[in-house]
């Protein structure tokens, strides 16, 4: 079974461009360095009617948009590789300025997941 690494960001909606550029070099780098599937997804469908919704769940200000990411890779040994030969990568480095980002680092989440299901 495969392993993924998942995202959720909260971006201002005025930075949306600038997180696309951002992260299109991103998955170019990701998917160089081995990884099988990168995507970037951005809300377009909040207004749900069960479960909380990620505006409520999230704190979600009207002028910010929800980040959903996905990095799929063969295994976790995989990933553990090919994010060590990312973050090594300069033109990683040179674009994850933590002072320039356009989006609030303090907000994302992250983990790694294991596979359960796939169909």
């Amino acid at each position: 079974m495969s392993y993924v690494d998942g995202f959720l960001l909260i971006v201002p909606t005025k930075n949306l461009p600038a997180y696309k550029k951002m992260a299109s070099k991103a998955g170019k780098v990701w998917i160089e360095h081995g990884a099988l599937d990168y995507r970037e997804c951005v809300s377009d469908d909040l207004d749900v009617p069960f479960g909380t919704p990620f505006p409520k769940r999230l704190k979600l200000k009207p002028d910010e948009s929800v980040v959903f990411s996905w990095i799929v890779y063969k295994s976790r040994a995989q990933r553990d590789k090919v994010n060590a030969k990312v973050m090594k990568d300069p033109r990683i480095a040179a674009s994850c300025d933590p002072n320039n980002m356009p989006f609030q680092i303090k907000k994302m989440s992250y983990a790694g997941f294991k596979t359960l299901v796939k169909a």
